[in-house]
């Protein structure tokens, strides 16, 4: 299991330390420090398209209007922080979020 995100967002702290209390093998991976590939961006692009855009936090605030029309995989190559959070890749599944409905799916009844 590999959560993408970052180590100071909320949501993936949560995410992490209860798929790890829950007995998940799960491997971080730091989307500022080491961005997406461009294979894993189309990936997630096809998966998620612009959800994968954070469009309520104060980086999307601060981009000029050009780059707010920008395609979300540019976006995310300029500026990879504004990557909704956390990314979870569950052998060939994805999960965006921290919702109930991804616990439902990744965490034991």
């Amino acid at each position: 299991m590999i959560i993408y995100g970052l180590n100071t967002c909320a949501n993936t702290q949560k995410a992490r330390k209860a798929l790890e209390e829950a007995g998940n093998e799960v491997s971080f991976r730091g989307v500022r420090a080491e961005p997406l590939s461009e294979a894993e961006s189309v990936v997630l692009i096809a998966e998620f398209g612009d959800l994968l855009v954070d469009r309520k936090s104060n980086d999307w605030r601060a981009l000029s209007d050009l780059l707010k029309y920008s395609e979300a995989e540019d976006l995310l190559a300029i500026k990879p922080k504004l990557m909704a959070r956390p990314v979870i890749q569950h052998g060939d599944a994805y999960h965006l979020g921290w919702d109930e409905a991804v616990q439902e799916a990744l965490l034991p009844k």
